[in-house]
């Protein structure tokens, strides 16, 4: 592999004094083109790369975004990583991108490797871990040293950022009328992520609408776990015992897992069982049949999470107000549940 030039090899194989060829390769207006041009190429040539590190001392920018996601299977956080990337990109910033796998420690470490200097801002969304344990001095910590934050669906109320949700409250909601209005009187809610914020929202809301309706929430047919395994231990059997003609999953594990119990019973979905997930990932679309869904919006939430950050770094303004942005879900009915 090619060695990397530096400043000061480019200045003296040239003749030239090392602020010469800063200013050449910054495109400024100081330097004359034929010397511009000359430098340019001589650096492109010599596999010439700027120091980051270096220029962010200088000019307290690198241009440069942190991401860091929970979980890199998960659909949901990789749709909204691409809207991350596609404003990015638009706006001539570069992502880097860090997976903390749920974990508190994880997400410690890259907050701490990547603000040495390496990135202008994060976006993110909280660990498991985090939420659980209700630690968040990690984000307060490099706020105050001055790297601003925008987190998104998983957030900290009391962690002073931006910050880009759904509308998971409104939309659990929204979800359990639709099931209520096709007829449906016995449902079952499901969830294997009872432990995160967004989890809990989506219960409220559910047992919201239920309450509004004058029904009651049937607490046998609520099956809440904090894991997948969690899960699918708590829901084995479920059918055997239970007689239900719908289910409101709160995550995409539970979505696909009461369609399999349901179909493995032999219920006809969905004459007999309706099901609507909280999730729009590729599995929700291939299924037989295909699964109605409350859809979050993914690229669009990384597109505002990103546009909200860019404000705030090119911003001159000293005294910046906090704001949440809210993403509209929408609820996208296919085969699992009946026409109104």
């Amino acid at each position: 592999m090619k060695a990397k030039a530096t400043l000061k090899q480019i200045a003296k194989e040239l003749g030239v004094s090392v602020s010469t060829v800063s200013k050449a390769l910054n495109d400024s207006p100081e330097i004359s083109e034929p010397t511009k041009v000359k430098i340019q190429e001589y650096a492109k040539l010599k596999n010439y790369k700027p120091n980051m590190i270096g220029l962010n001392l200088k000019n307290r920018s690198t241009r440069t975004i942190g991401v860091i996601i929970p979980n890199i299977l998960n659909q949901f956080f990789a749709k909204v990583f691409t809207g991350i990337e596609k404003v990015a990109d638009e706006k001539g910033y570069k992502v880097i991108t860090c997976i903390s796998n749920e974990s508190l420690e994880k997400e410690i470490n890259a907050l701490e490797m990547l603000s040495n200097g390496t990135i202008d801002g994060f976006i993110l969304s909280i660990s498991e871990e985090a939420q659980k344990l209700q630690q968040f001095d990690h984000f307060k910590s490099i706020i105050s040293e001055g790297t601003p934050i925008v987190m998104f669906d998983r957030i900290a109320e009391e962690v002073n950022c931006d910050k880009v949700v759904v509308d998971d409250f409104d939309s659990a909601i929204d979800a359990t009328n639709h099931l209520i209005k096709t007829g449906c009187k016995k449902i079952a809610l499901f969830s294997s992520i009872d432990n995160l914020s967004v989890g809990k929202l989506r219960a409220k809301g559910f047992y919201q609408a239920i309450e509004a309706k004058g029904l009651k929430a049937d607490e046998n047919l609520i099956v809440l776990a904090e894991t997948a395994d969690d899960f699918d231990a708590k829901v084995a059997g479920f059918f055997d015992k239970n007689k239900v003609d719908a289910v409101f999953a709160l995550d995409e594990h539970a979505s696909v897992t009461a369609m399999k119990l349901g179909i493995k019973k032999g219920l006809k979905i969905p004459e007999e069982l309706s099901v609507i997930g909280f999730a729009d990932g590729v599995w929700s679309r291939r299924l037989t049949p295909s699964l109605s869904t409350v859809s979050q919006h993914g690229p669009e939430i990384g597109e505002v999470a990103t546009k909200m950050l860019i404000e705030k770094l090119e911003s001159k303004e000293e005294i910046y107000n906090h704001k949440t942005t809210i993403v509209k879900t929408e609820l996208r009915q296919r085969e699992s549940t009946k026409k109104i």
